[in-house]
């Protein structure tokens, strides 16, 4: 019976998963979704940031965390002055189910002062992950947006030095 479940829980994870291409969508505007920050507000993405860029950090997978962590550090040595969002992006009816538990994991471990700046998004995840491609699901997403929704950089390949120059380069055209 133990098997049973192992098997049909594995299935019911592995099955609610799409794979789609990675595609550089930089110009594209970006899609209007709904996330909740873990200190559950409603967000509409982008129409609800009132900065005039916005960076957004999207992982797909929880080992996309180590990737963020990697932007969000260099981000910060480098002193980039950038509104910066992590959008946890989950696709699939088995994560809706238990995102009461998925966020409480992720409030345990993200210091309360930041909760504002983590937005959960699951009902639009599969339209996210379709928009922007989620092959090589441990890297993050990276997407500066004007006010307009408007992309200004996309990045997927891993945080790299060469990466953050080209951001900071496009955040020094929007200033």
């Amino acid at each position: 019976m133990k098997l049973f479940t192992l098997v049909f829980t594995l299935l019911l994870v592995t099955g609610c998963s799409t794979v789609y291409p990675n595609k550089d969508i930089t110009g594209q505007t970006f899609p209007t979704i709904t996330g909740q920050s873990l200190e559950k507000k409603i967000l509409t993405i982008p129409n609800d940031f009132d900065e005039e860029v916005t960076l957004l950090l999207i992982g797909y997978v929880q080992n996309s965390q180590f990737d963020i962590d990697r932007w969000l550090i260099a981000l910060d040595m480098t002193q980039t002055q950038v509104s910066v969002y992590e959008i946890p992006t989950i696709q699939g009816l088995f994560p809706k189910m238990f995102s009461t538990f998925i966020d409480n994991g992720m409030r345990k471990g993200i210091p309360k002062p930041l909760w504002k700046g983590v937005v959960t998004v699951y009902s639009d995840g599969e339209q996210v992950q379709e928009f922007t491609g989620n092959e090589n699901s441990s890297n993050a997403r990276v997407v500066l947006l004007n006010k307009a929704g408007e992309i200004l950089y996309f990045y997927d390949q891993g945080f790299a030095v060469d990466a953050l120059n080209n951001l900071k380069a496009s955040l020094a055209t929007q200033g």
